[in-house]
């Protein structure tokens, strides 16, 4: 992260040669994205939740990381979850895009990692998606809340593991159990 951040920092300071040199202004550019992912990890490292942690496994790509996220109450607690997180071209005009990478019992993300998390959707009736005015803050306090107050099993992606926890809590939270065990240590 360090090294993209003096880039940009060294970037701004060499203000005169990039003009008369042509070729120089072409290695030198940083992408709108990456100024703006410089930014935002400085603010999310700062206000990151005490259940998460990211890793970038290359510093010098903010637009690809890993989210992990241990809940400390409810269903998940005990398990270790984690989230592949693309940032696009396009962004902060669309949403980054994100995986589960953890098998999981849920009726918000399927087993093979597909997510239902509002802010995440380009298009949304509600207001209630993806908004330029949004940041990887909110991705992050988002997915982590996913496994608290924003469980939802009104509107379901995984349907039936909603339908289990409708049929039988005790059975469901067995299931989960089970899957934390097998998958998420």
């Amino acid at each position: 992260m360090l090294t993209l951040a003096s880039k940009l920092k060294r970037d701004d300071g060499v203000k005169g040669p990039r003009s008369s040199n042509p070729g120089s202004d072409s290695t030198r550019r940083v992408s709108v994205r990456d100024k703006l992912l410089v930014k935002e990890v400085a603010e999310l490292e700062v206000n990151l939740p005490c259940t998460c942690e990211v890793n970038f496994p290359d510093p010098n790509k903010l637009h690809y990381f890993l989210l992990t996220v241990n809940p400390d109450e409810g269903y998940y607690q005990n398990g270790t979850f984690q989230f592949e997180i693309e940032v696009p071209d396009a962004y902060n005009m669309v949403p980054p895009k994100v995986k589960c990478l953890t098998r999981i019992w849920h009726p918000n993300i399927t087993e093979t990692g597909e997510i239902c998390l509002s802010l995440l959707r380009e298009h949304s009736i509600d207001g209630t998606g993806w908004a330029p005015t949004r940041t990887l803050k909110d991705v992050v306090w988002g997915l982590n809340s996913l496994f608290t107050d924003l469980l939802n099993f009104d509107d379901p992606l995984n349907i039936e593991a909603a339908e289990h926890h409708l049929r039988d809590k005790e059975d469901f939270r067995s299931k989960v159990e089970d899957y934390i065990k097998r998958y998420a240590r």
